[in-house]
């Protein structure tokens, strides 16, 4: 990425004067604790969420307050923001709201504080549905975050564009050839719909390392990006290659968005919802979260037309199915000097009851289990019991350092296949480039 050093040196002196204005308050009282948070666009759901928990924090504990300190940003701008607080213990809030995609990093750079101790001593913690508690777990064995929330991956279907087709109500693929056979039943019988809607384009950023490329590679015989046992990424990865040679073939085929989709920066934002509420989608990769945006876009009754099923595992082979997590978690600075009433803060905001009401508000899904299991949460969305199920199997992307650069190549790697190169090719030059970011002797072929 070019940097303007110029502009980059006036940004980062005008926001270390403006965070370090608005920092030390809460840093200097002992009976208060500051709380950072994301809010922007839908997150208004977190907002409320630490209002409420705010409010019953402070009636339980009298003589105590709590300053929330929301941050009105874009996503990746949150992120950097967030980071640029956490470098001092005067701007450092005592929790943090934070994406588990973060956790690794911000553990290598020392602003987390370990929770496992504290865990233990919360019997609340065993409450929790087991492949969520990765999400706050580093590469270290140690837990920094606590999951409020969590999504799974699959592939939504039009019933009422299937029944067109020929294809069944209650599809269930096998195999991906299965997934590809549907889409050339719907490119035959209904060529003016997309037959199966990928996020593939440059705009899509990390949704196209993990929506796409991830889904496949995780259900093949390689299985992962990166050997946890080991501690090597895997590259040269037969699996990378089988999943450039499935995009290859339905992009060769047409059986995706056009190319022209594909390029456009608006299609996520814009046309990709629309075309799946006017029935032109068939088939779409994507997360338990759409029927959320697409109620938000006033879509309501989206479940009279669409429904989900498992994508499927490459050849059928054990487990069947494949899905991929992510989720937000709360965490601790570890310049805290009120880590004992942070967590007590932490504690207040995770119960079942908040969970609930923050889940069925948001529409993501509960990482606690007994909230999962909730009639609330169940009633929320009528297929929420399917997504949830979908979390006894899942996966999360390595969060560790060299992540971002190695998912920057997955991109680069798709939008190659995109513009015509031989998978193969593409996943030589994809090993190369993995192999030169996190060094030769951290990795192995797989």
């Amino acid at each position: 990425m070019q940097r303007r050093t110029a502009m980059s040196v006036l940004i980062t002196a005008t926001l270390g004067f403006t965070l370090a204005a608005c920092g030390g308050g809460a840093a200097d009282d002992p009976n208060t604790i500051s709380v950072a948070y994301h809010r922007y666009g839908n997150t208004l759901q977190v907002d409320q969420w630490m209002q409420r928990v705010k409010q019953q924090y402070e009636q339980a504990n009298p003589g105590k307050t709590v300053k929330l300190d929301p941050v009105v940003a874009p996503e990746a701008e949150y992120l950097s923001k967030l980071q640029l607080r956490m470098r001092s213990p005067s701007t450092a809030p005592d929790v943090l709201y934070e994406d588990s995609f973060n956790v690794n990093s911000d553990v290598a750079a020392g602003y987390l504080e370990p929770l496992d101790d504290r865990l233990a001593q919360w019997p609340d913690w065993e409450r929790y549905i087991d492949t969520t508690k990765q999400a706050g777990k580093a590469a270290d064995g140690k837990t920094y975050g606590v999951p409020l929330d969590t999504d799974t991956r699959g592939l939504w279907y039009n019933r009422e564009l299937f029944a067109q087709v020929g294809l069944p109500a209650d599809w269930r693929p096998r195999t991906w050839d299965d997934v590809l056979a549907a889409a050339r039943q719907v490119k035959q019988r209904r060529p003016d719909a997309i037959a199966m809607d990928l996020a593939l384009g440059k705009a899509e950023g990390e949704s196209v390392s993990m929506q796409t490329v991830e889904m496949l590679l995780y259900g093949t015989g390689t299985g992962t990006l990166y050997d946890e046992q080991q501690r090597k990424w895997i590259a040269p990865s037969k699996g990378f290659a089988d999943a450039m040679g499935f995009l290859s073939t339905a992009l060769a085929e047409g059986l995706t968005q056009s190319k022209a989709q594909i390029a456009d920066a608006q299609y996520d934002k814009v046309q990709r919802d629309e075309l799946a509420r006017d029935g032109k989608v068939a088939i779409r990769l994507d997360g338990s979260f759409a029927s959320g945006n697409w109620q938000n876009a006033g879509w309501q009754d989206w479940a009279r037309t669409m429904s989900a099923t498992p994508m499927p595992t490459q050849h059928g082979q054990a487990p069947g199915t494949v899905t991929l997590s992510g989720g937000w978690t709360l965490a601790i600075s570890s310049s805290s000097g009120k880590k004992d009433a942070a967590f007590e803060f932490i504690k207040q905001a995770m119960s079942k009851d908040n969970v609930v009401e923050y889940t069925t508000a948001s529409g993501n899904l509960p990482a606690r289990e007994d909230a999962a299991a909730d009639p609330r949460v169940l009633a929320a969305n009528p297929l929420n019991e399917f997504w949830i199920g979908l979390l006894d199997n899942t996966h999360y992307r390595p969060a560790l350092p060299e992540y971002p650069k190695v998912s920057q190549q997955i991109q680069q790697s798709v939008l190659d296949v995109v513009a015509g190169r031989p998978p193969g090719e593409v996943a030589d030059q994809w090993a190369q480039e993995v192999s030169r970011i996190v060094q030769p002797a951290n990795t192995r072929a797989g």
